[in-house]
């Protein structure tokens, strides 16, 4: 508080000098304003005591309607329209001011053409005044351009948000942009120019653009327009081999925080084509209201957007439970720091341990629980299936227990499409545990138990996107596993925003499916990002198929055989048919396993497959062929005519 009352100090005296020179300039305006329009408007030209008493009265008169209206509090830099119009205001009050006056005082100290004349002219004095320092910047940055070395960006989109840019990048000596062009598809724009630079051509002419104006960078500043429209602009500028930036959304606009700054790399979800998923933020709302609400896993990238969304839905207590501490560290600084008045607890402890669970439980009374905590990477559990058994299997079935025990209200598990005919040992624990959530869930009296299954979440722990940056970032090469090997993608924020409101449908045992639009190849990724880099594949960076990893397949399906649909009100949100179960087997399996797992057993997969008949076990069983050491399968770079 020290630190900042004082920073506060340091403020003060810049503040009030400022304002000291500003009222000071205004003076000599008005005073000069006066003197020009009394000598350009009078016949004597002589100053009269009627003169001087005029000054006078206007010089007192024009600094108090100035500072009335705020003229004395704006930041120089980035005056624009609203001071302009203050500005004006001003005139006006002067002026009329200038008419009553004598018709009160019952004579006339000057003509009213003396006036009108001197308003005019002070409005011009006090304008150029406070744009004084922005024309100083412009006329800097026009007077150096010829000889300058600043990045030559081109600029997609002609409205209120490249012309704010455009602004920005003309008016700061900070800024190392020079913009030399417009591309936009409105024929009124097109040959015309905004703020000097000229709209050369449309979004289907960017490739063209960037050779004749020599662009170094591409800012698509295109806040309005819908998923699909930018999608195709942003594949349009991807073959420019120029990085590509854009805005991130609409609300940039809408607050006035249109600046170089609020730009970033164009991201994989800009090329999905399609609108956000939305949510009903009532329902969401009404069953976490005030509630004590749980999230295992809550520091991992799922569990920790589940945090995110739950804290601004007004729950009574949120709890954070996570074995890492300083995932759950990051995310409980980070919730702090957004919601101060939010109740937060935070608890470091494994699933695995049903004694710490059940105190855990008895003791804090969750009454929503969302279970996210997982081993969830493929390839290592497929080195290490004992402790994906541990974690994933055992660490489910002991919070389930609990939150039957307990009588939680709602239990929410996150579940995954691996599950669906698994191929590695990640997705049949992840079936184990949908089905033992339905089977708890059957009997219990008071909890409703369900499962949400998703795909791929674009910018997750261990997804291919922060991997395909890094490798770009090194050189290349960017390793896909297969040319041909697809998935679906989500955002996290989407992702967890369908398993909350999927919470709000639950009435037991259901296995909630999301609807993630169309797959996506792995290779496009590869190949579109390293474009949009400012790269060109398999000439600056090559793309290099390692080979399908360990329990990974081509494709995830969402459903097996004997499950159907069923719509909900959210038609991203579909609900599959249970599958029947036998209880008996179940429970006897799961009690092989945790004596197999415990007793670091080495045919794991196999009494895994026992529980679940769909789960194909990899055949390259050694940990060799796991950690991809084999000396026959060689890494082949692809053509990059096949994307």
């Amino acid at each position: 508080m020290g630190k900042k009352n004082r920073t506060r100090k340091n403020l003060r005296p810049i503040t009030d000098w400022n304002r000291f020179f500003l009222v000071l300039a205004d003076i000599f305006a008005v005073a000069g304003a006066l003197l020009f329009a009394y000598l350009a408007t009078q016949s004597t030209r002589k100053l009269t005591l009627q003169a001087w008493l005029w000054m006078g009265g206007n010089l007192v008169f024009a600094i108090g309607v100035f500072a009335a209206l705020g003229l004395y509090s704006i930041v120089l830099k980035n005056v624009g329209v609203a001071e302009i119009v203050k500005i004006m205001m001003s005139s006006v009050v002067i002026c009329a001011g200038n008419i009553v006056f004598p018709l009160v005082a019952g004579r006339e100290y000057v003509g009213l053409g003396t006036g009108l004349v001197y308003s005019l002219a002070l409005t011009a004095f006090v304008v150029f005044i406070r744009y004084f320092q922005r024309l100083s910047v412009a006329f800097k940055y026009h007077f150096e351009t010829a000889n300058s070395e600043k990045t030559r960006v081109m600029i997609v989109g002609g409205g209120d948000a490249g012309s704010a840019l455009i602004k920005e990048m003309q008016t700061s000596n900070r800024i190392s942009y020079k913009p030399v062009c417009i591309a936009d598809d409105n024929p009124e724009k097109l040959r015309k120019y905004i703020s000097d630079v000229k709209v050369a051509g449309t979004t289907f002419e960017v490739k063209k653009l960037a050779q004749d104006y020599k662009v170094e960078e591409i800012f698509i500043a295109m806040p309005s327009v819908d998923k699909k429209h930018l999608s195709e602009v942003v594949k349009r500028c991807q073959d420019c081999g120029c990085p590509v930036k854009v805005l991130p959304g609409m609300y940039q606009l809408a607050s006035g925080q249109v600046t170089v700054a609020t730009l970033r790399p164009v991201e994989v979800q800009d090329l999905l084509g399609r609108e956000q998923v939305s949510v009903n933020l009532d329902e969401i709302m009404s069953y976490i209201e005030k509630k004590v609400v749980l999230v295992t896993g809550g520091g991992g990238s799922i569990g920790s957007e589940l945090c995110r969304q739950i804290a601004t839905h007004n729950p009574e207590t949120l709890i954070i439970l996570d074995v890492y501490e300083n995932n759950a560290y990051d995310i409980e600084q980070e919730l702090k720091r957004r919601h101060p008045n939010l109740h937060l607890l935070t608890l470091i402890a494994s699933v695995r341990e049903m004694t710490k669970m059940r105190d855990v439980f008895q003791k804090y009374r969750p009454q929503i629980v969302f279970h996210a905590a997982a081993h969830k990477h493929v390839p290592l559990m497929e080195t290490s299936p004992n402790e994906a058994v541990k974690n994933n299997v055992f660490g489910t079935l002991n919070v389930a227990k609990c939150a039957d025990e307990f009588e939680v209200e709602t239990f929410v598990q996150i579940s995954t499409d691996k599950a669906v005919n698994p191929t590695n040992i990640m997705g049949a624990t992840k079936r184990i545990c949908e089905m033992i959530i339905q089977t708890i869930g059957k009997h219990s009296k008071k909890t409703k138990f369900v499962a949400v299954r998703f795909g791929n979440v674009l910018g997750s722990n261990g997804s291919v996107i922060p991997l395909f940056r890094r490798q770009i970032a090194e050189g290349g090469p960017v390793t896909v596993t297969h040319e041909d090997i697809i998935r679906y993608f989500m955002t996290i924020p989407e992702a967890v925003s369908l398993v909350l409101q999927a919470g709000a449908y639950a009435k037991g045992g259901q296995i909630f499916v999301l609807d993630m639009g169309e797959p996506v190849r792995i290779y496009d990724l590869a190949y579109n990002l390293i474009r949009l880099s400012g790269y060109e594949p398999n000439v600056d960076i090559d793309i290099v198929c390692t080979g399908l990893r360990p329990g990974e397949k081509l494709f995830e399906e969402r459903l097996m055989e004997e499950e159907g649909l069923q719509k909900t009100a959210n038609g991203l949100i579909n609900i599959a048919k249970p599958i029947k179960l036998d209880e008996k087997k179940l429970w006897s399996t799961l009690d092989k396993l945790y004596e197999q797992a415990y007793g670091e057993a080495d045919d794991m997969k196999k009494s895994v497959k026992e529980l679940v008949p769909t789960y194909t076990i990899d055949k390259r069983d050694s940990i060799a062929e796991a950690l991809c050491l084999t000396t026959d399968t060689k890494p082949k770079k692809k053509s990059a005519k096949r994307a």
